[in-house]
């Protein structure tokens, strides 16, 4: 039995792969014990890569935008008795196409994975952590929050929701020993392209950050204590842009990269 790392707990969803995935890396790699989340069995197979970093990893394969799923991963972590250090709400989905062409089902698993399931998350763990007095909250947001997505409009909204909450978070805990931080990728190669249909657009064919490299740079963000951080220069450029262009004309460049069939054009 490994013993219990002295720097603490760290809890990441969405870490069957991608960017959660090498989010809990960057936690093992500095000692923390994990308790992870995803809605595959992959998470298994993530586990134990993950705990050839000499810690401690508890998975669990639960639907993260049900409430009955959160409750569960959350009596789960409470049950072990241990104090959360870092918080990382990672997990997210996409949804392509035109909004009036998606089944409203799948639109709405989209909000409730990425707003609904994140923020009881947050306010069950974040209670704990605030009657501690300490811990550090990571959320993944995205720059595709600063643009109407056209196009991907429920999963662009969605982002913009994560992006501003985070900051008011942030905020409201300034005088309670926790952080709050945001995550703000671009397009990264991961599997979400894949999963949300987007693979014949101009944006799914396009380059794409390496899902490490956004990682780090958003772990060492939370653990400066920083409010946001942009990955990558090319996105840094792409949020500054947005903030002085019409929205008008955000939503139109975004159909470019975002409409089906587009990779063809």
């Amino acid at each position: 039995m490994t013993e219990t790392s002295p720097k603490g707990l760290a809890v990441v969803t969405g870490a069957s792969s991608g960017i959660g995935l090498e989010l809990a890396r960057c936690a093992a790699m500095a000692g923390y014990d994990l308790v992870i989340a995803a809605d595959g069995p992959d998470i298994d197979a993530a586990a134990e890569e993950l705990k050839r970093n000499a810690v401690e990893v508890w998975p669990y394969q639960l639907d993260l935008s049900t409430q009955a799923g959160v409750r569960d991963f959350v009596e789960a972590v409470e049950s072990m008795g241990r104090p959360i250090d870092l918080l990382m709400a990672n997990v997210g989905r996409g949804l392509g196409h035109g909004f009036l062409d998606q089944d409203p089902d799948e639109a709405q698993t989209v909000v409730d994975t990425n707003i609904s399931g994140t923020l009881l998350l947050v306010h069950r763990l974040g209670n704990a952590m605030r009657e501690r007095g300490r811990g550090r909250i990571l959320f993944t947001g995205s720059i595709a929050g600063f643009i109407p997505g056209a196009y991907q409009a429920v999963y662009n909204g969605s982002k913009a929701f994560i992006n501003s909450f985070s900051h008011a978070l942030r905020e409201e805990l300034k005088e309670t020993g926790i952080t709050v931080t945001c995550l703000m990728p671009g397009p990264t190669d991961t599997d979400f392209f894949e999963r949300a249909g987007l693979l014949d657009t101009s944006i799914g064919q396009g380059s794409k950050d390496d899902p490490a490299d956004v990682a780090r740079i958003g772990f060492d963000a939370m653990m400066d204590s920083e409010g946001d951080v942009v990955a990558g220069w090319k996105n840094k450029m792409t949020s500054a842009v947005a903030n002085i262009t019409p929205a008008e004309m955000l939503a139109k460049q975004h159909a470019d990269m975002t409409r089906p069939g587009s990779a063809d054009d």
